[in-house]
């Protein structure tokens, strides 16, 4: 079924995975006046989630810098300049030490990221077993490690892999103006290799690039028609990083990026809509805003990956003015 917008069109007629939406519904929706661009996404999210509740995760890099590929965004490409040095895969006693801290502070999944193209066989078993021991903490477990094969996928999935991370970054038009190493399709291959293998899709894309709106509907159209809608979803504002080639990139404006939050929701109405990288840079009352428009997930902590990140102190104090509450671990 392909989607056209009516003036009485309810949020319950997107509320399914084979519906197809097609730019000019997704922009229409979009370009609503912004109250009733909210009421639908606060309605939707009421329908699908407790308002209220808001989904913690922790990310630890376990492998940094040195990066083959030429993401113009990211610190961690060895084609930039930004002074990050490359670090060898961490201990994986360490990283389960490390979960331990983050599940004793509240978090419910743990996210472990390397700076890959694609893992290598002799990394295998160690990266097995940090899934295995953040799994046996009772966390959900998320791994963002590239592109994947397919006996690397099942071997994940087998050690208990919840989620597998693999942005699409930005619409497939504006693709090659941000990355020269990885195509679109490429990671449109990861992401259904990961479906495939039984393992939850976490996909979502960055904003603030320098792309035109059209660009982030597209981007949100491309998740919204895959086979199943990814279960988590990170909108990441983009971290000007000096000595890449986005370090001048003008900022998007926060009406704009809460639109972009309001149409993840209701394009992907069962899906976590994660209030990604960037929260640095926004005010109380944006991210405020985010969690009416339908955000439901963070990532707490200091850092993400290599960037700085709100601390758990001032989420706090922000869920106790919002009165949000972490949401509970989902059952297994």
């Amino acid at each position: 079924m392909t989607a056209e917008l009516h003036p009485n069109t309810t949020v319950e007629a997107f509320d399914s995975a084979p519906y197809q939406w097609t730019r000019e519904t997704a922009q229409t929706v979009y370009e609503l006046p912004f109250n009733d661009l909210l009421f639908r996404a606060q309605t939707s999210h009421r329908e699908n989630f407790d308002p209220n509740k808001v989904q913690l995760s922790r990310l630890l890099s376990i492998k940094t810098g040195g990066c083959p590929e030429d993401c113009g965004y990211c610190s961690q490409s060895a084609h930039h300049e930004t002074g990050l040095k490359a670090s060898k895969l961490t201990e994986v006693r360490r990283v389960i030490a490390e979960a331990t801290k983050a599940r004793d502070a509240g978090a419910t999944r743990y996210c472990m990221g390397a700076a890959w193209r694609n893992p290598k066989a002799r990394d295998m078993d160690a990266v097995v077993a940090m899934v295995e021991g953040v799994k046996a903490l009772g966390m959900e477990t998320c791994m963002t490690l590239g592109m994947l094969d397919l006996e690397q996928a099942a071997r994940l999935k087998h050690a208990g892999l919840d989620y597998y991370n693999h942005n699409i970054d930005t619409s497939e038009r504006y693709y090659s103006e941000i990355i020269s190493t990885r195509s679109f399709a490429d990671r449109l291959d990861t992401l259904e290799l990961v479906r495939q293998s039984g393992i939850k899709v976490c996909c979502g894309g960055i904003v603030g690039m320098g792309e035109e709106p059209v660009d982030r509907i597209e981007m949100l159209v491309t998740l919204a028609n895959l086979p199943e809608h990814p279960q988590s979803v990170p909108i990441n504002m983009l971290i000007p990083i000096a000595g890449t080639p986005l370090a001048e990139a003008k900022p998007i404006e926060p009406i704009e990026f809460v639109r972009v939050i309001a149409l993840a929701r209701i394009m992907m109405p069962k899906s976590h809509v994660r209030l990604s990288a960037g929260r640095t840079a926004m005010t109380d009352e944006m991210q405020a805003l985010c969690f009416f428009a339908g955000a439901n997930s963070i990532f707490v902590g200091d850092t993400l990956l290599t960037a700085d990140n709100p601390g758990e102190d001032k989420d706090t104090l922000l869920f106790r003015r919002l009165g949000i509450e972490p949401m509970e671990l989902e059952a297994q």
